[in-house]
């Protein structure tokens, strides 16, 4: 009879071991999904930020630019070194990686008189933020991928 009971016990103790698995992994699937979002949204905010200091580094080399006709830099690593000067300027310390694809390039938006004008990310993804951007990117509201979020300078002419 001990044995008999013995059996039972085992095989409930086994059922409460693979719900207590189930239940376990369960709980770890919704924390990685939490996890990764978390990790998207950071990245997300990374590249807002990188895109706007490349956006402004764009927007200082075209006024530092000597004469009264303005120029784009003909590629990123102008930013780096303009030697268009006595002693060289920089405005960049490094091209940084795009954070959404963690690779290095970055899409180029080529101005109609020559030179980059802007950047954007290369990733296919599908952005979180949809809404509420500051007033200068406000054209990324309702974008599907990263890929249409442009960093773009344009030369203010109200001044």
């Amino acid at each position: 009879m001990r044995n008999g009971k013995q059996t039972k016990q085992r095989g409930f103790i086994l059922l409460g071991m693979l719900c207590l698995l189930v239940i376990a992994g369960y709980i770890l699937s919704e924390a990685s999904a939490k996890w990764s979002d978390m990790v998207k949204r950071e990245r997300e905010q990374e590249l807002l930020k990188v895109g706007d200091t490349i956006r402004k580094a764009i927007g200082a080399y075209y006024n530092a630019t000597p004469g009264v006709v303005k120029q784009y830099p003909p590629d990123l690593d102008a930013l780096l070194y303009d030697d268009r000067f006595p002693t060289p300027k920089r405005y960049l310390r490094q091209l940084y990686v795009d954070p959404v694809t963690q690779r290095e390039g970055w899409g180029t938006v080529m101005a109609p008189s020559g030179g980059v004008m802007g950047i954007n990310s290369l990733s296919p993804e599908k952005p979180f933020k949809q809404k509420n951007f500051r007033p200068i990117y406000k054209e990324f509201e309702d974008k599907n991928y990263y890929a249409e979020w442009y960093f773009i300078y344009i030369e203010d002419y109200r001044s």
